[in-house]
């Protein structure tokens, strides 16, 4: 059974200004997927002034299917004007592998490690 993050809201103290990271579950499935949406809408909206990047953290899910790409596509379709938006994934873990098969890959950049999503856009250091 597949479980609802709790909660899905920015790790404040961990965010670089202008940036909101949003830990994903393990499991991103049909019985998950459409609820996290308006979780990961809602803290966007509490973050708007000022966001810049919104990073979807997929390095703890384990499992992702279609309903995962569908809803990582959703997001970006719904991100305001002007916020980026980045994935991060184990290279060889599961959800790597279906965004690349899927093909949206190419549309959203995915990168390795947190550190690396958030280098160019939020001017982290390495």
């Amino acid at each position: 059974m597949t479980f609802l993050p709790q909660p899905c809201e920015p790790c404040e103290p961990c965010d670089p200004p202008g940036c909101v990271v949003l830990p994903l579950p393990s499991e991103i499935d049909f019985c998950n997927a459409s609820g996290l949406l308006p979780l990961i809408t809602t803290a966007v909206e509490h973050r708007l002034e000022g966001l810049r990047l919104l990073v979807l953290d997929l390095s703890a899910t384990r499992f992702m299917d279609s309903q995962g790409v569908r809803l990582i596509a959703a997001v970006r379709r719904g991100l305001p004007d002007g916020i980026l938006l980045r994935v991060v994934a184990t290279p060889k873990g599961v959800p790597s592998r279906v965004l690349e098969l899927s093909g949206l890959r190419r549309d959203v950049p995915v990168h390795d490690h947190l550190a690396e999503a958030l280098r160019t856009e939020c001017g982290t250091a390495p």
